[in-house]
């Protein structure tokens, strides 16, 4: 199929070559990312993506979908016995679409909900101010403590007090273990909806290397593309808990996704859905994730030991979140662009208490799901937090200017400098050199 685009768009073909050079001759270290099995990749560019098939399976708008019902009905019973919970809908486009459905399905306009404050590590879609979330609803947000912890006196003071309809727990650029317990306690205390948004770890939590949420959240949302390793698309899980809480909770988050928010589902992503939750029910992908902890923390103290702050001082499952106030705020931009140069990836990102701002915050973002499907391993984490740590300290002595013109002239000359550093060059050929002894995609002939 790739030989026929080469030939019919050969412009098309050629980003997507460059593009499989780039994440094979690299290291993505952005948490939110992974690459999917070949399977996934063939589930997802195939006939189903032709398909039109709104409604539920057996209760579809259009004819001709008997084996699009097929699909759909895999991929609903393979979540359902990968999570253990007794309903889920696979049909959201992705993570935020799942998360509105779940406020349509439990809120009314003008409720009051609670979520996780976004600079403290938290997701858009749990309130922030910039998201409908926190503009359609009365958005009460939490914070983490000083040490990077979930603030649970917090949690339990504003619930108590403002008596949410819905409670957010779940994060983007959060470190450490969710304390789901104490937290369906508070949302059982307040009478709220109790939403784990676990988009993250979801793959962990199959694996039983992150604790469920099931026991205690009336409502699971997640994303189908970080540890699950799966194509970009979302999951809305109804529990057990849910169910007692209000019989009717399916209904309304299916009728929330369709027809309340979405037309017709993708039914080739739904087809890649079905087959990367296969493939979590499977012994090595429980290998897999134990090695995604253990690279993480890997990382964490090859990082630490050299001389870097990390929030919390290290981590609990896939992610790691790079304090760099120690050398000045508002610097993960120079940081996040002086390791792509290096061929390494990752992401800006804000710290709790950020001192600067979210678009040009003061830490990096990383994580290892995607380096760990390569089969790399602690030994490697090890070189890499050395590359990493060599980087940041390389670029140490760049200061963020105040003003947004003096800002767009220094960003200009910085790229100048870590085009022309030799550290970074050469750490570069390390990275392209490491990348060899762990090849991703092998087989596939636009990468040959």
């Amino acid at each position: 199929m790739m030989n026929d685009i080469s030939k019919t768009d050969p412009e098309i073909y050629d980003a997507i070559k460059k593009e499989g050079v780039r994440i094979r001759n690299g290291l993505e270290l952005i948490p939110s990312e992974n690459y999917v099995s070949k399977a996934v990749l063939q589930a997802l560019g195939n006939f189903f993506n032709c398909k039109y098939s709104e409604g539920y399976p057996k209760r579809r708008y259009y004819g001709g979908n008997q084996f699009v019902d097929e699909v759909e009905t895999l991929a609903i019973e393979r979540a359902k016995k990968a999570f253990k919970v007794p309903h889920a809908n696979v049909q959201p486009y992705s993570g935020s679409p799942a998360n509105f459905a779940v406020y349509v399905a439990t809120c009314s306009l003008g409720d009051t909900i609670m979520g996780h404050n976004l600079p403290d590590g938290g997701h858009l879609t749990h309130g922030w101010k910039a998201s409908v979330t926190g503009q359609f609803f009365k958005s009460v947000m939490y914070h983490v403590k000083a040490d990077g912890y979930l603030d649970l006196e917090e949690i339990r003071q504003l619930a108590e007090n403002h008596k949410p309809k819905l409670i957010w727990v779940g994060a983007t650029a959060y470190v450490r273990e969710f304390p789901f317990e104490e937290l369906g306690k508070i949302a059982d205390d307040a009478g709220a909806y109790l939403a784990a948004d676990i988009a993250h770890i979801s793959g962990l939590v199959i694996a039983g290397v992150h604790k469920s949420p099931v026991p205690r959240a009336h409502i699971i949302t997640t994303t189908t593309h970080k540890t699950l390793r799966g194509p970009r698309g979302g999951i809305i899980m109804v529990t057990q808990k849910g169910l007692d809480k209000d019989p009717d909770l399916a209904d309304k988050i299916d009728r929330a996704v369709f027809p309340g928010l979405q037309g017709g589902p993708h039914d080739n992503q739904t087809a890649g859905i079905a087959v990367a939750l296969g493939e979590a029910m499977k012994p090595e992908f429980k290998e897999y994730a134990e090695q995604i902890v253990k690279n993480s923390k890997a990382l964490a103290k090859s990082l630490m030991n050299n001389g870097i702050k990390l929030v919390t001082d290290g981590t609990d499952n896939h992610m790691l979140l790079v304090d760099l106030t120690p050398f000045g705020k508002g610097n993960g931009i120079f940081v996040q662009e002086a390791l792509e140069m290096a061929n390494i990836t990752v992401n800006k990102n804000t710290i709790p208490a950020e001192p600067s701002s979210p678009f040009y915050p003061s830490g990096i973002r990383l994580g290892t799901p995607a380096i760990t499907t390569t089969g790399m391993k602690e030994k490697e984490m090890e070189k890499i937090g050395k590359w990493i740590s060599d980087i940041i300290k390389e670029v140490k002595e760049f200061k963020l200017p105040d003003g947004k013109e003096e800002r767009a002239i220094y960003l200009k000359k910085f790229k100048e400098f870590i085009i022309k550093n030799k550290k970074i060059e050469s750490i570069k050929k390390e990275v392209i050199d490491l990348c060899k002894g762990f090849p991703l995609y092998p087989d596939l002939d636009i990468l040959k």
